[in-house]
């Protein structure tokens, strides 16, 4: 498969029944629903969106795929608490797509460390490359060198990478 795929990568992540998992930048839920998925009806995740429009959307994709441990969060994960999460509540963070675009990476990064618990998961994934409109302005990817040096210097430790598509890169990092 040519394009990313949520289901595979999140399979990487090793998510168990039970754990709670956060998916930073929701968007149209894709992540959510396949961790969702993963950590069953005992397990939860916070699809957290700063776009509005996109979290009615994501509650609907999530029922009509017949999946209701997603709670979905309006909030801004650049902001130290703007996800509402309470501190140490998660197992894992997916950061897919997203930190591109961040204005703030180290604080997505910083909130990201405060919700997980220690020995937590993040998923990191982003673009390789800009192809030709599908992928981010050439001037605004992120290099999996520069997204590497961001993660270990919030603290992060590298784990590994995971096969993430053709056009994006992953890795797993797991907090100290």
């Amino acid at each position: 498969m040519d394009f990313s795929d949520p289901k595979k990568n999140v399979e990487q992540l090793h998510l168990r029944e039970a754990m709670t998992v956060a998916d930073f930048g929701a968007g149209s839920g894709a992540y959510s629903i396949a961790a969702a998925q993963a950590v069953g009806d005992s397990g939860k995740v916070y699809a957290v969106e700063v776009q509005k429009d996109l979290l009615q959307k994501l509650k609907n994709e999530a029922t009509s795929s017949g999946v209701h441990n997603i709670e979905v969060l309006w909030g801004d994960i650049e902001v130290l608490h703007g996800t509402k999460i309470r501190d140490q509540a998660v197992d894992a963070v997916i950061i897919s797509n997203v930190l591109f675009q961040a204005e703030d990476k180290r604080g997505v990064l910083n909130e990201a460390n405060r919700i997980l618990r220690p020995g937590g998961s993040i998923l990191l994934i982003d673009w390789i490359d800009s192809f030709g409109g599908l992928g981010p302005h050439p001037d605004e990817v992120l290099t999996q060198t520069v997204a590497k040096k961001l993660c270990t210097e919030a603290l992060f430790t590298y784990e590994k990478d995971i096969m993430a598509g053709a056009h994006h890169y992953g890795m797993i990092f797991k907090k100290s």
